[in-house]
């Protein structure tokens, strides 16, 4: 009887506060309301001996992820959700692990560092005006929640959350797998996705000991790359974004996309192919460069052919308005503007290699490939933005070894020096050779794919001695024609002095008139 009565008196308790809640926050005014709340939350720290760290999941107005939130989720993944009793499994296509277990929403584990017990707990909020859609943006804010008592402050703070910081970076590093980034069109990138990039698992097989190149020129390469990835204090000494520009140009065929993978695999860096045609304007440029990771590659291949970036559209859009043949053709106008689609200009584009938020993350190298150099502006390739040119160049001897180990597993053969003088005379690109040393059927083998690169290389040589004879005939053809014209221009000079000699002798114009009777009448017939 005594308990029921205790129960029916607490429940009314309950009650009585949660409609005299109800009332404060319905009646209350807003501002009042914050004083009551920051004074009430002085008085339980009073009592209360712990304190709290929140770690939000995006920080900087939501444009960038939370590095410490992502390393916090890694760690507790790992260490602490074996004591979690609610768990949440997410499907990942690009891990080795089917599954991976995380803490629930409003989940508590616990975790001890150093004989002292600390609290974590994964939680969020949802904001009030929510609206119905099809596509419902998702705007809950995720958050974990770090609770410790107070006496240990200073081991915490200090010591604990720079452990959990540096273990969930190695965790992420040891399951990463690399990945190949493009970016989406602006127009997808507030929809529930919600996302600038999308990707797949980077499984390109190429390396620098597959790649064919010169051995020299190969370990340069290797070297640069390595001294830049160790290079973050260096960076930091001399005051310069830890990045690196990298120019590959060359004829078609000649590895440029090769090169990039080779690149990303020696490092293990993820790819971020940025297609700038989808790319609407220089602030989206930026809001992309800002969503990419460290220890990236960002590539932006054919420059010359993504972009009109030689520093003349306004001119031609100038010219092209002055002709106002357009104005009344619909068809021509829509065109028009559908050429006007991106409107990320050279300094844009400037400013993201080289510009204030180009320094934003770091260990990052940026890529440009082109097959005509010439075509670039001076300002986009120099030194400090592309600091080092690589030219992929047509397929050498030493080159084609490497091509020869790849596709026939031979590393001599009876047929290599008839090759090696073929390869000074003839230019076949990489490519090329190596179409003609992989077998096409079962019953080929080395000799076979040597000698069709042979028959290739004399056809090569052949095209490259006509093509030498035409421009040695033009080159001819050219100077005869200015002979021809320059001893033109002597004859009629010639003829001009001859007709001035002889007005002077004879005093005579045209007509035989005296140039007396001229002077005389003031005219000549």
């Amino acid at each position: 009887m005594f308990t029921g009565e205790m129960f029916t008196r607490f429940g009314s308790a309950i009650g009585g506060l949660a409609v005299i809640w109800a009332m404060f926050q319905q009646y209350i005014p807003p501002q009042l309301r914050e004083h009551v709340e920051r004074y009430t939350h002085k008085l339980v720290s009073f009592v209360n001996p712990y304190i709290q760290i929140v770690f939000p999941e995006f920080s900087g107005e939501k444009l960038k992820s939370s590095e410490a939130y992502t390393a916090i989720q890694n760690y507790l993944t790992t260490n602490a959700t074996a004591g979690a009793k609610r768990l949440r499994a997410d499907s990942v296509k690009d891990s080795s692990q089917s599954l991976i277990l995380s803490m629930d929403d409003h989940e508590e584990v616990t975790d001890v560092f150093n004989g002292v017990k600390v609290w974590w707990s994964s939680n969020k909020t949802t904001p009030k005006n929510m609206s119905f859609s099809f596509y419902p943006k998702t705007e809950d804010r995720r958050f974990y929640r770090l609770t410790f008592h107070r006496r240990h402050r200073e081991l915490i703070t200090q010591s604990y959350v720079k452990h959990i910081l540096t273990e969930g970076k190695a965790i992420a590093v040891k399951n990463r797998q690399r990945k190949l980034y493009t970016n989406n069109a602006s127009d997808n990138w507030y929809d529930y996705k919600q996302t600038k990039w999308s990707h797949v698992v980077f499984e390109h097989p190429a390396t620098f000991e597959t790649l064919a190149m010169e051995p020299s020129k190969r370990q340069e390469i290797m070297n640069d790359l390595k001294k830049f990835s160790k290079g973050k204090e260096y960076y930091t000494k001399i005051g310069k974004a830890w990045k690196r520009g990298y120019l590959l140009y060359g004829p078609p065929g000649t590895g440029k996309s090769t090169m990039i993978a080779a690149m990303a695999n020696f490092l293990n860096y993820d790819v971020y192919d940025l297609e700038l045609t989808a790319v609407k304007d220089n602030t989206e440029l930026r809001k992309l460069l800002i969503e990419t990771s460290g220890k990236s590659i960002i590539v932006i291949e054919d420059i010359d052919c993504s972009l009109d970036l030689t520093g003349q559209r306004k001119k031609k859009d100038k010219d092209e308005e002055n002709k106002g043949g357009d104005k009344d053709n619909p068809a021509k106008k829509i065109e028009k503007e559908e050429k006007k689609g991106s409107k990320v200009t050279l300094s844009g584009l400037l400013n993201f290699i080289d510009g204030i938020w180009s320094a934003c993350g770091g260990e990052r190298i940026i890529i440009f490939t082109t097959n005509y150099v010439d075509k670039l502006d001076p300002a986009l390739i120099r030194r400090g933005r592309m600091d080092k040119h690589i030219e992929m160049s047509y397929c050498c001897f030493e080159a084609f070894k490497v091509l020869a180990r790849n596709y026939l597993d031979i590393e001599d053969h009876g047929l290599f020096p008839t090759i090696s003088e073929l390869f000074d005379e003839a230019k076949v690109t990489p490519a090329d050779v190596a179409e003609n040393l992989m077998p096409k059927s079962d019953g080929e083998d080395a000799e076979t794919g040597l000698r069709n690169l042979i028959e290739a290389l004399k056809v090569a040589k052949e095209l490259e001695a006509r093509k030498k004879a035409e421009e040695e005939a033009r080159a001819k053809a050219g100077k005869e024609e200015q002979e021809k014209k320059e001893n033109g221009e002597e004859e009629i000079e010639k003829d001009s002095g001859k007709s001035d000699k002889e007005v002077k002798e004879n005093g005579v114009i045209n007509g035989g008139m005296a140039a007396k009777d001229v002077k005389e009448n003031g005219f000549a017939a």
